[in-house]
């Protein structure tokens, strides 16, 4: 079962992403990985498998930030690697995704929508995250739309609960859920969604 945490508006950001990750270790995992942007031009993505103390042991003291995601997962789709580790990102580096569930209907998306991607994952977050990119670069929408798109594509038999940083506006989380939990915490000073 996968956890993922997401806070935006402080600079304790990477501390309250490994604390709330390791809330959620009792729910078994394989690889864990964080996403964080310090909002003026400075992002770091680290992603290990194994236990949250590989990704611990990976962080060097120049990652930091005011927003960011993080993940712990239980492969359902690909073997529990690197590549496969959350978050999962678009082909240009614009969007960051964790996914806590299962897309149905990843495999027909992907072959429909994104015949021209390059994939670096087996995920089926993967497809979400490249959806998102392709609907803002190729139908010029706003990320919002993008996402609102992606998730009238996404089978109703799914299930999942995400969370998504847009490079370009990283002080906005993008949240949805179908079937899996997500809740929403009002912070003093920052915000926070976990799964």
């Amino acid at each position: 079962m996968c956890g993922i945490v997401g806070v935006t508006g402080t600079d304790k950001t990477l501390s309250i992403l490994i604390d709330g990750l390791k809330k959620l270790e009792y729910r078994g995992y394989d690889s864990a990985g964080v996403y964080v942007n310090d909002n003026a031009g400075n992002d770091y993505l680290v992603k290990r498998p194994g236990r949250i103390s590989n990704l611990e042991a990976a962080l060097t003291d120049d990652v930091h930030g005011l927003s960011g995601i993080g993940h712990t997962r239980w492969a359902t789709h690909g073997e529990p690697n690197e590549a496969n580790a959350h978050p999962q990102c678009s082909q240009d580096n614009r969007f960051y995704l964790v996914h806590n569930g299962v897309i149905e209907n990843y495999a027909q998306l992907k072959k429909e929508y994104l015949s021209g991607v390059h994939f670096t994952s087996q995920t089926d977050t993967e497809v979400i995250v490249q959806l998102v990119d392709k609907f803002v670069v190729d139908n010029h929408m706003d990320t919002e739309a993008a996402m609102l798109k992606v998730l009238r594509l996404i089978s109703p038999d799914s299930s999942y609960a995400f969370v998504m940083i847009d490079r370009e506006d990283p002080e906005t989380l993008y949240v949805a859920k179908n079937k899996s939990p997500l809740l929403v915490g009002l912070g003093d000073g920052y915000n926070m969604v976990g799964s």
